[in-house]
């Protein structure tokens, strides 16, 4: 699929009044680039857009891999499941872990990638296709990661599939949570919820349809 930048700042423009109709100020559009190729990327970094989102490491690295050295200003942002054994492939390429959700990933990420960036992921919706720890478990598997030696930014959601009013509780338990432990970034929202996210405090969006167009 050919992505025209115009068309993408279009849309870009649409997702900044979305996110300033609900109040949003400060908050950090992460371009969802999955399933596009690697001009995606080349267009969010035309467009500003340094910070972009993958799932899929074999993915990631081909894209980062095929821009080269365009691809220097980007900040990759792993948002989907990671394997413990896809860490050595990534490790000092990757911006931000957005998707820490258990023990044995924070050890494998402090042996591989020292002081590596991360979010704890929280499972809000009891969907187990979307990873993320139980509410309940984050602060013990934050203060994991900061004694091994990472550097806990915020905590990371997923809204329920459904209205998008379904995600605001579990958006607003995450920033609650987030207060408690002291924790600035929230990452919660997506293309059909991110005027709940932000509404409920997000400071991070993740946006890839509202952005580059449905994928093929």
């Amino acid at each position: 699929m050919r992505l025209v930048a115009e068309a993408v700042a279009e849309r870009l423009d649409l997702v900044r009044t979305r996110m300033a109709r609900a109040g949003g100020e400060d908050v950090t559009v992460v371009a969802v680039t999955k399933g596009f190729g690697p001009e995606a990327l080349r267009v969010a970094g035309q467009l500003g857009l340094r910070d972009v989102g993958e799932n899929y490491v074999q993915e990631a690295m081909a894209k980062i891999d095929a821009l080269g050295p365009a691809a220097g200003d980007l900040r990759l942002h792993l948002i989907g499941q990671l394997q413990r054994n896809k860490v050595r492939a990534v490790a000092g390429r990757v911006a931000l872990y957005q998707s820490v959700d258990r023990a044995s990933l924070v050890d494998e990420l402090a042996s591989r990638d020292p002081g590596a960036a991360v979010l704890v992921q929280l499972n809000l919706s009891g969907e187990d296709q979307k990873g993320g720890c139980p509410p309940d478990t984050a602060p013990a598997l934050v203060d994991r990661a900061r004694a091994a030696g990472l550097e806990v930014r915020g905590l990371m959601g997923v809204g329920p599939a459904g209205a998008p009013e379904a995600a605001r509780p579990g958006f607003r338990l995450l920033v609650a949570l987030a207060d408690d432990l002291g924790l600035p970034v929230r990452s919660i929202g997506m293309t059909a919820d991110l005027e709940v996210a932000v509404e409920e405090g997000s400071t991070m969006v993740r946006i890839g349809r509202a952005l580059f167009g449905p994928r093929s």
